[in-house]
């Protein structure tokens, strides 16, 4: 997560980033290589400055300090620094040049004991099932221009903006007792990388939502930039049906469980490049073959019905529950009414995502604290 960070400090980590020094390089070439599984960042973007390292995963940011820290104006400096980045929830561990040098295996000890130490504090150390995080009800927040923007069958000509700035609609849902939160970045959908990260990181930074967020999710470090950016999950889908190996490759480095798969559906047959492509695969063999490769959630889109409070596609989902016992299977599309929602929970859908019903005041966010 970058906290909002502007891009001069993006810039001013870059530069740093090709400069480091020889007690910087000591400790990266532990941190970097730590069996603990825990994956640091250096000159790592946060807020006002740009921390030494920096993990995500704990929150932890670690600061080497050279003889200028000595100065007391810079001293006083590194208090301002510290107050704020405590103020953000990150720990901070110091260690000066020379104690990386003469004392390393003390240092190294002293980073271990923390880890530990959060590991058992933190809640990100189990996946966002076991934390609570799923709740029946899910809400989208489309995003196109930075707005809450919802559309009919995926059609970006048919557009209505519901809210200028989605974190107002996020601290609604809060509110109103959901937990979980469907992000959808369309403008990076559409661009094929991600675009609008700078949402995810307001929304997450300034709830407690457990966030899944998708939307040209393409690289490695699109992947990054979500779960940096603060989400929980990230949400995939065309790429596990035309780059099946890239989206391997993720699941063994980042955990299978971080990833949600999309699957949009017509006709019981899986379709990518903006349900324009119906394509020969179908959902019961997709879902098959990833959750064999450990994926824990899917959600599954009738592109017939999405954006057309037409109802959700009841008849699909218990097919699909029949043939794969068992399954996280979370229900996407034309959901109308309190009753759909009722009915899924019925067939044994585990979630639903719900947009439009909400942003038309078919369902309000009343009815969602009484559903809650």
């Amino acid at each position: 997560m970058f906290y909002g960070a502007s891009h001069l400090i993006f810039q001013k980590a870059e530069e740093l980033r090709n400069k480091s020094t020889p007690a910087e390089e000591l400790l990266w070439n532990h941190l970097n290589n730590s069996s603990e599984g825990i994956k640091f960042r250096r000159q790592h973007p946060c807020a006002l400055y740009v921390l030494d390292f920096y993990c995500h995963e704990l929150k932890l940011c670690i600061e080497i300090d050279g003889s200028i820290h000595q100065q007391e104006e810079v001293k006083q400096n590194d208090q301002r620094r510290e107050q704020l980045i405590a103020e953000l929830g990150i720990s901070i561990l110091r260690f000066t040049n020379d104690e990386v040098f003469q004392n390393t295996a003390q240092v190294i000890q002293q980073i271990h004991s923390k880890i530990k130490q959060l590991q058992t504090l933190s809640e990100h150390t189990s996946t966002p099932l076991e934390a609570g995080g799923l709740g029946f009800i899910i809400p989208a927040i489309d995003i196109i221009d930075g707005k809450c923007v919802r559309l009919t069958e995926g059609d970006y000509t048919r557009k209505s903006v519901y809210y200028d700035h989605p974190l107002e609609v996020a601290l609604k849902f809060e509110d109103a007792g959901i937990k979980r939160l469907h992000l959808v970045d369309l403008d990076g959908a559409k661009a094929g990388a991600v675009k609008n990260w700078k949402v995810l990181e307001t929304i997450a930074s300034k709830t407690r939502l457990t966030i899944d967020f998708g939307g040209g999710i393409k690289t490695d470090n699109d992947v990054n930039i979500v779960f940096e950016s603060g989400a929980a999950l990230a949400t995939v889908g065309s790429i596990a049906v035309k780059d099946e190996a890239t989206f391997i490759s993720w699941l063994q480095q980042f955990g299978a469980e971080k990833f949600l798969l999309g699957a949009d559906v017509k006709g019981e047959k899986i379709t990518i490049g903006g349900w324009l492509e119906t394509t020969d695969t179908w959902v019961y063999d997709f879902m098959r073959n990833y959750l064999e490769k450990g994926v824990q959630q899917i959600f599954c889109t009738d592109v017939s019905k999405d954006g057309k409070l037409e109802g959700p596609s009841l008849e699909l989902y218990r097919n699909i529950i029949t043939e794969i016992p068992g399954i996280n299977l979370i229900a996407s599309g034309g959901v109308t009414t309190l009753d759909d929602l009722f009915k899924l929970q019925e067939i044994g859908c585990t979630s639903a995502i719900v947009g439009k019903a909400i942003y038309e005041n078919r369902i309000s966010i009343e009815d969602l604290k009484q559903f809650v």
